[in-house]
């Protein structure tokens, strides 16, 4: 008897919409611990083991970090964008009002935190670089976060999220590859445009079988990552591409949207989160958050924002460009963009691009860090308080 009631509590926990959330705190909670008892050597050689086989015209062959960060990443990418069509499509962005509200609050949030930063660097040639790094969200953190809320926030909100995120995350990524990436491979890109055009000639042709997406949207991705550009982005088109309906039948994207949710909340999160967070606490770094680069990620982060999404939100329901989304309202909209300021993974990668000494990128990867931390925590906070507010009312 006690065996089956533990068993039904595994099952109601993993069923929840909340599981993916702790699961992937608990591995930041377990990144964090091995970082700093003595064992981030040994990970972090771990993490740098290659893998695979490279076969001289395809290499294939890359540490273990770079298959999680742009290979298992793709995949969440790959899921996220499913989402966002199918919301497009049939749900929550399926009018120019409503698509256009996370666009223009992703511009925001990523315009005020760089000017935020550029504002406290632009006097230091040797920290001006880091402009970019307050830019990013974090989706995989941002969106574990807002799941640890089930019902207390709208379904609305959290596509919300999940689309603004997607933004973020493309814009980050272009100007990454603008000012951040050192070459450029214009005939990998061109290969890749190529086989994006055949993932349109199969949807516009009626073909239905997700293989024939699948696999093309994998050489996509090897061509985007040997292009030079963060190969994730190869999952979003791939998704785009997919074929979907308006009625009840079930579609090749809902049916790979299906079949990704496990693995990808269950397994490719939190080796993500474990990856990504091993940072060990050393002297100094507090005091590093007073510097201007301190300031400028926390303050550009934390503040910045939520202010440019929130600030940008406002303006366009204001000018009747867009509409929120269904159940929501502005405490909800404050909550998320301080959401928007848990930056983690991609502002910490545009640190390493955007510094090359070791002390910079330590203050930076700190600050990213504290800023996210903080984030997080407050922005849980208001959604959660908000909610329960909402449901006694």
């Amino acid at each position: 008897m006690t065996k089956l009631i533990n068993l039904n509590i595994f099952k109601r926990f993993f069923s929840s919409s909340s599981a993916g959330g702790v699961i992937l705190l608990l591995c930041v909670a377990i990144s964090l611990t091995i970082a700093n008892i003595g064992w981030a050597e040994s990970f972090n050689g771990l993490l740098q083991m290659k893998l695979g086989r490279d076969f001289g015209a395809i290499d294939l062959e890359y540490p273990l970090i770079t298959w999680i960060n742009d290979g298992l990443m793709a995949v969440f990418f790959l899921l996220v964008g499913l989402e966002i069509k199918r919301e497009i499509i049939e749900g929550e962005l399926s009018s120019f009002r409503q698509a256009s509200l996370p666009v223009l609050a992703a511009i925001g949030g990523v315009a005020v935190p760089a000017l935020l930063y550029a504002s406290l660097n632009a006097s230091n040639p040797q920290t001006a670089a880091g402009w970019g790094i307050p830019m990013a969200t974090d989706i995989a953190f941002a969106l574990g976060i807002i799941s640890l809320l089930g019902s207390r926030v709208p379904n609305g909100l959290k596509i919300f999220l999940a689309a603004l995120a997607i933004v973020d995350d493309l814009i980050a990524i272009l100007v990454i590859a603008i000012f951040y990436s050192s070459e450029i491979h214009l005939i990998y890109l061109a290969y890749a445009a190529g086989i994006m055009s055949l993932l349109i000639i199969f949807n516009r042709c009626g073909v239905k079988n997700i293989f024939c997406y699948i696999i093309p949207g994998a050489a996509m991705w090897y061509l985007v990552h040997h292009s030079g550009i963060h190969a994730t982005i190869a999952g979003v088109l791939t998704a785009l591409a997919l074929p979907t309906n308006e009625d009840d039948t079930e579609s090749p994207l809902e049916k790979l949207e299906h079949s990704l949710t496990i693995p990808v909340n269950f397994f490719i999160m939190p080796l993500f989160a474990i990856a990504n967070t091993c940072i060990t606490f050393e002297s100094g770094m507090i005091e590093g958050l007073a510097g201007s680069i301190g300031m400028g990620i926390i303050l550009g982060l934390f503040l910045g924002k939520p202010a440019g999404i929130f600030l940008m939100s406002w303006l366009a329901v204001k000018l009747k460009i867009s509409e929120l989304p269904d159940q929501t309202s502005w405490p909800h909209v404050l909550g998320l963009g301080i959401l928007g300021g848990i930056g983690f993974t991609m502002s910490i990668f545009i640190a390493l691009l955007s510094f090359k000494q070791p002390e910079l990128q330590l203050q930076a990867k700190f600050a990213v860090l504290t800023a996210s931390l903080l984030a997080g925590a407050l922005g849980y906070a208001i959604l959660y308080l908000y909610g329960r507010r909402s449901e006694k009312s």
